[in-house]
Parts: structure tokens; C-alpha cells; sequence
């Protein structure tokens, strides 16, 4: 973690343990869209344009024992409060469903999507709830780091080749933590089967319990589906 920014855990979670992640984020892909409640965020199909697929779901820890639970209280916290080296608190919490047709994020560090107005540094675990690979979308992340900073300027994607991005492949279960400094990115899913990972980052207690200010500065300018303005413009950036 400390030369490259990133760490994989392979089998960090039991089949079971990740059978009911599975169960969970199906319970909350076929929940009503309210608003006050969890957020889900659409797209449209690469492969079908008129098409509209969930394409994340955040903020369900508020809502959802099962998943604070494991999220706040149990070994992703604990791991990540060993790589940073302190007590750890959630500042956010998402489900990137990555749907058949899904499309996929150009390269971009966390830290350029405003995140250093919070913290100067994040750790996040990403956890591999279905199998994921280079044809269906899996994560792709190059060494960098902390003290090398920023790449490139905030809300704007890294420049093409600036990076050499590199597949990292998981199976159900994988875990793999890397910090806000670390360029990643990932493909869109050309497979006929979903492949969903859960995202959850934290940041170091001294530096606050920065939850609440990060999702209402990202409500206004990037509601969840359900709190748009029909007539509204909004753009995702990174």
C-alpha cells in the first residue's frame, strides 16, 4: 500500500458473506425510488441508447442495518484504519451496478472530484460482488504515490495515456483498497450479466465526520434521478 497506493485481498469475504452483499443490493435495486432515501442514479445503454440502466446506487447505509453494519463496524473499517494508521469514519458509501451495456468511467484520481475541500487524503475498498473482468467493465488502476499528488486539475478526467492503466480482475469476495491518489478507471460491460462492486470510502476521524457536508454539497449539484428538475441540466464530471 505504502509504494503503490493500493492493495489486493484476495477471498476477504466468505461466499456467504458475499451472498447476502448480493441480496442486499438487489433488495435496494427493487426498492421505490423516494426521495429522502437512498440514491440510484440512471444511464443509458451503450448498446441500447433508449434503454435506461440503474447505474449506482449510494448513500443506503442510513437506510440499510445490514450494510452499515458491515460497512462501519466490521473488517473493511478495521483494514483501512491499519493501511492509513488511525481511526476511521465513512464519508461515502455506493453500488456500481455495471449493468450489460453499462458504460465505464474514464481514468481520474478521487481526489479531483473536489474531495480535498474535505480531507487531504481517502481510502477506499472496493468489494467484488460478482466476478469482474476486462470484458465486463473491472477496475483498472496504475501505482502512484501520495506524496506525488495530483495528476491533473480537479473535475476534469486524466489526460488520455497519461497513465498506464493496468486490469485487475476479482472474484466474489476480492477486496482491494487504494487511496484518492491512485489513477484508476474501468471499461463498459459488454457481457449479458451485471457486474456489481461496492465502493466504500473513509477518512480519518481527525479529520473530521465529513458525511453529511459531502452528500449535501453533491445533492446540489448532482441530485439522485428521483430530486430532478425535469428541465434541469446536470452533468456527471468525475
Amino acid at each position: 500500500m505504502n509504494r503503490d497506493g493500493f492493495l489486493i485481498v484476495r477471498k476477504f469475504f466468505c461466499a456467504s458473506e458475499i451472498e447476502q452483499l448480493a441480496n442486499w443490493s438487489g433488495d435496494l435495486a427493487r426498492a421505490p425510488e423516494i426521495s429522502g432515501r437512498h440514491w440510484v442514479f440512471h444511464e443509458n445503454s451503450v448498446t441500447e441508447p433508449k434503454h435506461r440502466l440503474i447505474q449506482r446506487i449510494e448513500n443506503f447505509c442510513p437506510f440499510h442495518r445490514g450494510f452499515a453494519a458491515v460497512i462501519e463496524h466490521g473488517a473493511l473499517r478495521r483494514w483501512a484504519e491499519a493501511l492509513l494508521g488511525g481511526e476511521m469514519v465513512l464519508f461515502k458509501d455506493k453500488i456500481n451496478f455495471k449493468m450489460p451495456g453499462g458504460a465505464g468511467f474514464l481514468p481520474h484520481q478521487d481526489q479531483q472530484a473536489g474531495w480535498s475541500k474535505y480531507a487531504p487524503i481517502f481510502i477506499t475498498a472496493m468489494v467484488s460482488i460478482d466476478p469482474t473482468t476486462p470484458e465486463n467493465g473491472c477496475l483498472e488502476i496504475a501505482p502512484r504515490r501520495l506524496g506525488e499528488g495530483l495528476m491533473g486539475e480537479e473535475w476534469t478526467p486524466l489526460a488520455a495515456g497519461l497513465v498506464a492503466l493496468k486490469p485487475v480482475p476479482t472474484e466474489p469476495g476480492d477486496v482491494i483498497f487504494f487511496d484518492s491518489y491512485v489513477p484508476h478507471a474501468s471499461k463498459q460491460n459488454t457481457t449479458r450479466a451485471a457486474r456489481k462492486a461496492l465502493y466504500v470510502t473513509f477518512n480519518l476521524a481527525s479529520h473530521g465526520d465529513l458525511r453529511a457536508q459531502y452528500f449535501a454539497d453533491k445533492y446540489a449539484a448532482f441530485p439522485p434521478d428521483v430530486d430532478r428538475d425535469p428541465n434541469g441540466s446536470y452533468v456527471f464530471r468525475v
